[in-house]
């Protein structure tokens, strides 16, 4: 039997649907939230020296996330030499960046980017097809340009939304059928990743998840999504930090140290380095340095330690690994730099993450001048592409601010990398008896 051409392709259209698995559902979130299950990262992305572009709207302009990111590169791995910048342009969309890429970005030469637009995208509204098919082919134009230029491509989708923002006056609906709207926009991201080959960040379901949860344990107040409902605290910057190291491939191994206290030995691998001490204290040379931020109230949105937490970082992307055996005791005293902490002989032999244990350890010195570093560079890199790049200037002569800017850029690069060195710190084993 012949069938007529529209119903063969409706019939496609449907198997397809039904084909594709969906996400499943995290406590508390309603039935109506079908998002497409995302692909998961295939090895690490990153190659050594490359040149790492991060793209996005004003969230990536508040160059928080993009502060995390650049800073855990530098500091967990050196080894990798990547060169960050980041590229946030307040009320952008992906057909926006399209149109200033070339300017902006491809004239640096990014071996590797990472975008997060949609929010300005979906223009505020419940879904509309038609503004979603737009989405699609800028997003899809923006990622051909990056591949034409010979750089792989991370395509993050937006977070979610905590409320219908004020000022723009075209605004319409509920949070909630902005957030599913949303939700549709992520669902494009992945098919344009899938069609284009290249990697999907899932920003915006992690943040759905514990934006739900978040709420049922600590009420409204706490807003994932940041005090006006679009522009995340650092909690929610934590996470959306988070989603992109999964999506670059990140295993967050920063090494181990095993001691055997029956056999008196010491060892430490992947970055981390031992030397014997006197009196059974230990040197630890860290090649490869865990993220040591601010302490904080995790109730609290506005801390990076809340975005910790909820993204299980340090155990995702920050691990530092301490395994003891040969121990007699039940217990085990370890003092890292001025700090001590006892541990069960089991827990030990298991091993601990000694940047999860010690949130504010010896390391944290080390770290702050990167994070120092990170801040500075990035201010900068805003300041040339949104001033310096629009100026009366570059109008008459654009390739001369580029040039005059990169001298300075130039500055803050090797302030970075002399901001960074492999960094001794004492480690002591006791049993407690």
């Amino acid at each position: 039997m012949r069938y007529p051409r529209f119903l063969l392709v409706g019939l496609t259209f449907a198997s397809t649907l039904l084909a594709r698995e969906v996400q499943p559902l995290p406590p508390g979130v309603p039935a109506d939230y079908v998002g497409h299950l995302a692909p998961e990262p295939k090895g690490l992305l990153l190659k050594t020296g490359d040149r790492y572009a991060i793209c996005g709207d004003s969230i990536t302009e508040q160059k928080m996330y993009s502060r995390v990111l650049e800073a855990y590169l530098a500091a967990a791995r050196p080894d990798l030499q990547v060169e960050c910048r980041q590229y946030g342009w307040s009320g952008e969309t992906a057909a926006g960046f399209f149109g200033r890429m070339k300017n902006d970005v491809l004239r640096f030469r990014p071996t590797i980017a990472s975008t997060c637009y949609g929010m300005n995208d979906f223009r505020y509204v419940p879904f509309e097809k038609s503004i979603g098919e737009d989405y699609r082919k800028s997003q899809t134009k923006v990622v051909q340009a990056f591949k034409a230029a010979g750089a792989r491509v991370v395509l993050g989708s937006s977070g979610t939304i905590h409320s219908v923002p004020p000022w723009v006056k075209s605004a319409r609906g509920t949070w909630e059928t902005l957030n599913l709207a949303l939700l549709q926009f992520r669902n494009i991201d992945i098919e344009v990743a899938e069609s284009e080959q290249v990697t999907f960040a899932d920003v915006y379901w992690p943040m759905l998840a514990k934006g739900f949860e978040t709420r049922a344990k600590y009420g409204d107040s706490f807003k994932l999504e940041g005090g006006d409902g679009v522009h995340p605290g650092w909690a929610g910057h934590v996470m959306m930090a988070a989603a992109y190291l999964k999506a670059l491939g990140l295993d967050g191994n920063l090494g181990a140290v095993e001691v055997d206290l029956a056999a008196r030995t010491a060892q430490g691998s992947a970055g981390q380095r031992v030397v014997p001490g006197q009196g059974g204290a230990l040197t630890l040379i860290s090649d490869r340095l865990p993220c040591v931020f601010e302490a904080g109230d995790v109730a609290k949105d506005s801390t990076i330690a809340a975005g910790l937490a909820l993204a299980d970082f340090h155990q995702r992307f920050n691990r530092l690994t301490l395994t003891v055996k040969g121990a007699q005791a039940a217990q085990v005293k370890v003092t890292w730099g001025g700090q001590s902490k006892v541990f069960d002989r089991a827990a030990l032999e298991a091993g601990v993450n000694l940047a999860a244990e010690f949130p504010q350890g010896p390391l944290k010195p080390a770290f702050d001048k990167i994070w120092k570093a990170v801040g500075e560079k990035q201010a900068f890199e805003t300041r040339q592409i949104k001033t310096l790049f629009r100026s009366p200037e570059a109008k008459k002569d654009m390739e001369a601010v580029v040039k005059s800017s990169e001298l300075e850029h130039a500055k803050l690069v090797a302030a970075l990398k002399a901001a960074y060195a492999p960094t001794e710190t004492t480690l002591a084993i006791e049993e407690v008896r």
